[in-house]
């Protein structure tokens, strides 16, 4: 027998719920910014910050939320954003969950190596290494993604 605690350490079941994830534009429950639908059951999910969360690389490949090479996507090294007043790391996540995700603070520990900070410790960091290439930091996406959707913005700002 299987509870809902337990579902959420077998990666086929974390695929599917943080597949069916996006936010929830229903109305209904509106303090739950998003929303996972799972046949007739309606999930409302609310979280501390965004419901995407990379835990590690896999090649050129982010995974996230625990499910290993089930839920993936593209890393984008130019899109890593440190934000100063936080010291949290994001990176692109996709638009039905609002283009945002969270960096697992574990993951943003080894990031935190490869960062260069051209304009001082006290503003964002400036570039990136990984793998030996630099890259410049888009310090844009992030604000432009938040910008996007106002009621996530409402909700995280």
């Amino acid at each position: 027998m299987k509870n809902f605690t337990s579902c959420f350490k077998e990666k086929k079941f974390l695929r599917f719920f943080f597949n069916q994830l996006k936010i929830n534009h229903t109305g209904r429950y509106t303090e739950f910014p998003y929303i996972s639908l799972c046949g007739k059951e309606r999930n409302y999910v609310r979280c501390d910050d965004y419901p995407i969360v990379f835990t590690h690389v896999l090649e050129d490949k982010l995974a996230f939320n625990h499910a290993g090479d089930l839920l993936t996507l593209q890393f984008q090294p130019e899109k890593v954003y440190m934000l100063p007043t936080s010291g949290r790391v994001y990176h692109p996540a996709p638009e039905k969950t609002g283009s945002i995700g969270l960096v697992r603070s574990k993951l943003a520990i080894e990031f935190s190596k490869h960062f260069v900070f051209e304009n001082g410790e006290g503003k964002p960091p400036t570039h990136f290494n990984w793998k030996d290439t630099v890259y410049e930091l888009d310090q844009e996406w992030f604000n432009k993604a938040l910008t996007k959707d106002i009621y996530l913005k409402k909700c995280h700002v």
